[in-house]
C-alpha cells in the first residue's frame, strides 16, 4: 500500500478536489449542520469558475494516495481558507499534514498571524493546533445561514 504524498496543486486536480469537497462537507459535517445548510455550503454542481480562480490565486496543497487526491488545503497570505479530507481517509493524519504545510509556508513567508473561519466540525481540530477563537459568526450562503468561528494562531518567528 502506497503512502500518502503531499504536493502542490495542479490544474488537473480541480474536478477531483471539487468531488472531494462535496463528499467531505456532506458526509463529515452532517452532524453539525442541516441538509439545506450543507447544500448551500457545498452544492452538488459547484461554480467551476469560482473554484478555478480560488485555486489559481491561493497556495493549494494536495495529499494524494496512489495518484488520487484525498485531501487539500489552501491559503492566501494570512488566511487559511480550505481544509478538506475525503471521508474514507479521515483520522489518518492527512488534515494535520495539510495544516502543517500551510502553517510552515505561511511562517516562511513571514506571516505572523494565520486566521481561519472554522466550521463547527473543524473547530476542535484547529483548537488542538493552537488556534484561539476570536468570535463566532453567521455567514450567508445561497439563502442559508451557517455558523462558523473566526480563529487565529500566532506563528512562530524564525530567528
Amino acid at each position: 500500500m502506497a503512502p500518502y504524498r503531499l504536493r502542490l496543486y495542479s490544474p488537473q486536480d480541480q474536478e477531483a478536489l471539487l468531488r472531494l469537497f462535496y463528499e467531505s462537507v456532506h458526509r463529515t459535517a452532517c452532524a453539525d449542520y442541516a441538509t439545506e445548510q450543507l447544500d448551500a455550503w457545498a452544492p452538488e454542481t459547484p461554480d467551476q469558475n469560482v473554484w478555478k480562480k480560488k485555486f489559481s490565486t491561493t497556495e493549494t496543497w494536495v495529499v494524494e494516495k496512489d495518484g488520487v487526491p484525498v485531501g487539500f488545503a489552501n491559503r492566501e497570505k494570512g488566511y487559511f481558507d480550505c481544509l478538506y479530507v475525503a471521508p474514507a481517509h479521515q483520522r489518518r493524519g492527512i488534515a494535520a499534514m495539510l495544516a502543517e504545510a500551510v502553517e510552515q509556508s505561511a511562517a516562511q513567508e513571514g506571516v505572523t498571524r494565520l486566521r481561519v473561519e472554522a466550521s463547527r466540525t473543524a473547530r476542535h481540530f484547529f483548537e488542538k493546533r493552537g488556534y484561539r477563537m476570536l468570535h463566532a459568526q453567521r455567514v450567508k450562503r445561497r439563502g442559508q445561514t451557517l455558523e462558523n468561528f473566526v480563529m487565529e494562531r500566532e506563528m512562530c518567528r524564525n530567528v
